[in-house]
């Protein structure tokens, strides 16, 4: 009988392990990631620790630790914080209310079909695109009392010669709110459209066959598909105008008697002309601190992202 010859079998080799696919996204985002970080987590660091210190560039005898003496002088010895805070609620609920009710119907307007429509859109979206330097300076030659519209108005009858309204208390805020809408309008009008866009033809033809007029249509068709779209414009333009330093500082300076002066421009006064750096610190860190918590407070009231049928 033949005897049966053993095949030998071949030793199994470990099978490698493949990466986990889903790391692999994050992996590949890492490197950006770790850059804007130390872009941002440095300058934030920063704010932190010199809001804690005395730091005077003209005193430099004086600097040093301070503690919360900084927070301390804000909140207690410090009048013109109060006051600016003041200005930049108004400033900033004043703007982003017209600036929405403007782009809102700019949109609606721009997203009908009629001829030209492609030039009226590029009309209405051009003033995003200029600097907010460039803008100021544009409404500057508007508003000069020698070559601006208010000799024109003069040579009309209406108002006199040489009065400017950017040096005028009860005028400034109103002409500075002008040249802003010019900037502001289309950020609004260029998200609302784009998610205008979006909304399915279908539900206006079904409404209006159940007999929806176009008041009923706008207010339970549009209006609550826009909803997280204008939840997150409005955020956004909020914290950018309360934050508003360049057009109200090349138009204004912040005044006339400080009548314009927001608490950003408050800050970059105190820090640059002033050179306190330190104090200029603490009233960024407080800045950033009521901005965080209105940021949060209106999300959770707003439901962003939230189911809202």
């Amino acid at each position: 009988m033949a005897q049966a010859t053993a095949v030998a079998t071949p030793p199994k080799v470990p099978r490698r392990r493949s990466a986990n696919p889903r790391r692999l996204p994050y992996l590949l985002i890492a490197p950006a990631g770790l850059l804007m970080l130390g872009f941002i987590a440095y300058p934030v660091v920063s704010v932190f620790y010199y809001s804690l210190q005395n730091y005077n560039v003209t005193k430099p005898w004086r600097n040093g630790f301070a503690g919360f003496d900084n927070f301390t002088r804000i909140f207690t010895d410090d009048d013109q914080f109060w006051t600016t805070l003041g200005f930049s609620a108004q400033w900033v609920v004043t703007q982003v209310a017209l600036q929405l009710t403007l782009g809102l119907a700019l949109a609606l307007i721009v997203n009908q079909t009629f001829i030209g429509r492609g030039i009226s859109r590029a009309m209405v979206f051009s003033p995003w695109a200029v600097s907010g330097v460039l803008t100021s300076t544009i409404w500057i030659l508007l508003y000069n009392s020698s070559t601006g519209f208010s000799r024109y108005l003069a040579d009309a009858g209406i108002g006199d010669y040489g009065t400017s309204v950017l040096s005028d208390t009860g005028t400034v805020f109103w002409a500075a709110t002008v040249a802003e809408l010019w900037r502001g309008v289309p950020f609004f009008a260029i998200l609302i459209l784009a998610d205008l866009q979006s909304v399915s033809k279908e539900l206006y033809e079904a409404a209006a066959v159940d007999g929806a007029g176009r008041m009923r249509q706008f207010f339970h068709i549009t209006l609550p598909h826009l909803r997280d779209a204008i939840i997150l414009s409005t955020l956004l333009r909020g914290v950018w105008e309360f934050n508003n330093v360049d057009l109200l500082y090349t138009l204004t300076g912040g005044g006339p008697a400080g009548e314009t002066t927001t608490l950003p421009l408050y800050v970059a006064n105190t820090g640059i002309e002033g050179h306190d750096f330190g104090y200029a610190s603490a009233l960024t860190t407080v800045a950033f601190v009521i901005l965080l918590f209105c940021s949060i407070v209106y999300l959770r009231l707003s439901k962003f992202g939230g189911d809202h049928k």
